[in-house]
């Protein structure tokens, strides 16, 4: 593939909901400009799109793939960066990452289906991103398929930004090509091109009534063009034209095209419309800054400039290989040269560069301002990190990806693979971002965390299939703590002879809630008379500290304690470090389940954004999960978020809890907030639980 400049390059992400059709929009784009000689299926499991063996498996997307077009417009050839991206919620962070890539987006929408939660995310995520947008409704040739209603459905949710560009002409209920609202033609399909043809009589009504809203919209772009149309002057079509192209570009506009993806209709004046009104990179400068002056810089997609960009994905993949996706923000990128990774502080060079269409990587000398690149084998370059030249070092602000909250403990299926395993959802990492895997301090338990249920079972599948380990996922155990509620005193004596010296320590303690829950505890001495030497005083300690590891109460870790020696005997031949430290320990055990031993349940700060129609439904569900509302508001873009404090063993299972609830557009985030004393019918079950899991011998 040849090297293409700046002008001549678009970066398109395609989204929607999941099944809508997006992949063989992306195949069918390949098939009309000659990437492709035959369009491949999902249900065959050979499109470009879906390579991964999961995806075949699968029969749908789980990654981002980079699909480079050439194609010739009427302004000359173009590159069409491609991003083909997952529908299902599990892998957003795909999403993302190619909207950081992408310069604008098609919102693929199913004609016969409609608006789905697919497509409202979609909108958001363009919000975010500040994309701009258009809609191609697919599946318009499709029995009882209806692009009106669908039109009508856009119109309804996304108000008077959505502006249908076409109009469908049908023969009886059969699709057989569209109008062009912005030049007032009408086209008829035949097989994958469109000829022009007269407006049939039936179809002239919704095209007059298209046109009057796209004049509305137009003249809404300036005051000129207002006076215009409120006076009855003509627009002229440059004039139609370039205020379309800046309302898309301002994202106050989103055009709605129609076609089939199956078929290939209206897959050229989609690639057409791509050319002419999504943004060439340069449109939108990004701001990083200057290291290590921390001066703002700004890169405008000048080839001609010091080289700077950022890698928005990673592929592992044990046929492929490694892959780092990189877009070049600015200068040139050029193969078998150094570089510089700012986010590593480490130089890295970049060997052989390519194109990745797919699975197929074609070579090229250079990477010029704007386009996406990739590079093969770099060692400690990972997603999200900046890259420039030495003397010119940018680094570019965090990607904005989707936090994991969604996890399961994991542990291997057979012994000695562990580290296998650790090597395996690594490189998993490497690929993913959203992956996370952590060991809980408290349960001392291998958790893996991910955006959902889903994405959690396809880790487990691919780490059976590519790195031929097994795991079994498990609900994670929960990070109680253990304290008291009372004072008391307690004995503590340890004796034993056995011939010879024999051990002997004696200590009376009390104990009492310290009032310093973030402390495990806190040893204070009161002795007189010297009842117990100094010496052995640390011993003491040690064997308080030794108790809070795994508290009397369900083996959990002990906070908010006091514990005060003031009295107790000794040996002056059989006493010992190693007596008082048992002896305090003996103490500690029966002091504290004299002293009102409870449990206390980690608490966390829960914000769920919804629908206004969704508040009773997840206020009603988080009431089930002993969660406390704290208050609701509305935010930007006119969801509610509900803030609540619930506990954190009722979180398990949220994420798909949730998703049911709201059809899949409720989203949420949470973090630890505190411990507190949890309901004496949750204590009963959990020690009941962990007593049973001691006595089977495990002891975590």
């Amino acid at each position: 593939m040849k090297v293409y400049n700046t002008d001549q390059i678009r970066n398109v992400v395609l989204l929607g909901h999941g099944g809508a059709g997006k992949t063989t929009i992306a195949e069918a784009m390949a098939h009309v400009t000659g990437a492709v000689s035959k369009m491949g299926k999902t249900t065959d499991g050979n499109t470009i799109s879906d390579f991964d063996k999961e995806e075949v498996k699968r029969g749908f997307s789980i990654a981002t793939s980079v699909i480079p077009l050439e194609y010739t417009a009427k302004t000359g050839p173009v590159k069409i960066n491609i991003l083909d991206t997952p529908g299902f919620f599990d892998f957003v962070g795909e999403t993302e990452e190619a909207a950081t890539a992408a310069d604008a987006a098609i919102i693929v929408v199913d004609c016969k289906a409609g608006v789905q939660v697919g497509v409202e995310r979609a909108w958001d995520l363009c919000n975010d991103f500040n994309l701009p947008r258009m809609f191609f409704v697919t599946g318009c040739d499709a029995d009882s398929a209806d692009y009106e209603t669908a039109l009508e459905a856009l119109e309804n949710k996304f108000g008077q930004k959505v502006a249908p560009f076409q109009t469908a002409i049908k023969n009886g209920d059969k699709l057989i090509g569209f109008c062009n609202v912005v030049s007032m033609e009408g086209a008829k399909f035949e097989g994958t091109d469109a000829k022009k043809c007269e407006i049939p009589a039936d179809a002239q009504d919704a095209l007059d009534m298209a046109r009057e809203r796209l004049m509305e919209s137009v003249a809404e772009t300036s005051e000129e063009l207002m006076e215009k149309y409120f006076g009855g002057e003509e627009i002229s079509a440059d004039e139609v034209a370039a205020a379309v192209k800046e309302g898309i570009l301002a994202c106050d506009m989103a055009p709605v095209f129609l076609g089939a993806g199956i078929s290939a209709q209206g897959i050229k004046p989609l690639l057409q419309a791509i050319v002419t009104y999504c943004p060439t990179p340069d449109a939108n400068p990004v701001t990083g800054k200057k290291v290590p002056s921390g001066e703002e810089f700004i890169a405008k997609f000048d080839a001609s400039g010091d080289f700077s960009g950022q890698v928005f994905k990673t592929i592992v993949d044990p046929f492929i290989g490694k892959y780092t996706l990189v877009k070049v923000y600015n200068g040139t990128l050029k193969g078998d040269s150094n570089f510089f990774n700012v986010t590593r502080d480490t130089e890295e060079k970049t060997g052989k560069l390519y194109v990745l269409r797919g699975k197929e990587a074609m070579e090229v000398p250079e990477i010029k301002a704007g386009d996406i690149g990739a590079m093969a084998k770099l060692s400690v370059t990972r997603t999200g990190d900046s890259l420039a030249i030495k003397s010119c070092q940018i680094e570019y602000p965090e990607l904005k990806l989707s936090k994991p909250y969604t996890y399961m403990a994991y542990a291997s299926v057979n012994k000695g693979e562990e580290d296998k395993i650790a090597t395996g959802i690594a490189k998993l990492m490497d690929e993913d971002p959203t992956i996370k895997s952590v060991v809980d301090a408290g349960t001392k338990q291998s958790l893996i965390y991910a955006i959902g249920d889903q994405q959690l079972d396809i880790i487990k599948s691919k780490l059976k299939e590519r790195y031929k380990v097994e795991v079994d996922l498990s609900k994670p155990k929960f990070a109680f703590r253990e304290t008291i509620r009372k004072s008391v005193d307690a004995p503590g004596r340890y004796k034993k002879q056995s011939g010879g010296h024999g051990q002997f320590g004696d200590v009376k303690m009390r104990f009492e809630p310290s009032g310093e829950p973030e402390t495990p505890y806190i040893f204070a001495e009161e002795v007189f008379g010297g009842s117990v030497p100094k010496n052995f005083f640390p011993a003491v300690e040690k064997g308080i500290a030794e108790s809070c590891e795994k508290g009397p109460l369900a083996a959990y870790p002990v906070v908010g304690v006091k514990a005060v020696l003031y009295d107790g005997s000794y040996h002056p031949v059989d006493s010992s470090e190693m007596a008082f430290k048992k002896a305090a320990s003996m103490a500690f055990k029966k002091g504290f389940m004299d002293a009102g031993p409870v449990l206390l349940e980690p608490i966390a700060k829960l914000d769920v954004t919804v629908p206004d129609s969704f508040t009773g439904d997840v206020m009603g569900d988080l009431n089930k999960r002993r969660g406390r509302v704290l208050g609701m508001e509305h935010n930007a873009a006119g969801k509610q978020v509900i803030s609540a404090e619930v506990p954190m063993s009722e979180l398990y299972g949220y994420n798909t809890d949730l998703r049911s609830m709201t059809g899949g557009i409720g989203k949420y985030e949470y973090h630890f907030d505190h411990y507190e004393q949890a309901p004496s019918d949750v204590q009963a079950k959990e020690v009941a639980e962990r007593a049973a899991l001691l006595a089977g011998g495990d002891d975590d």
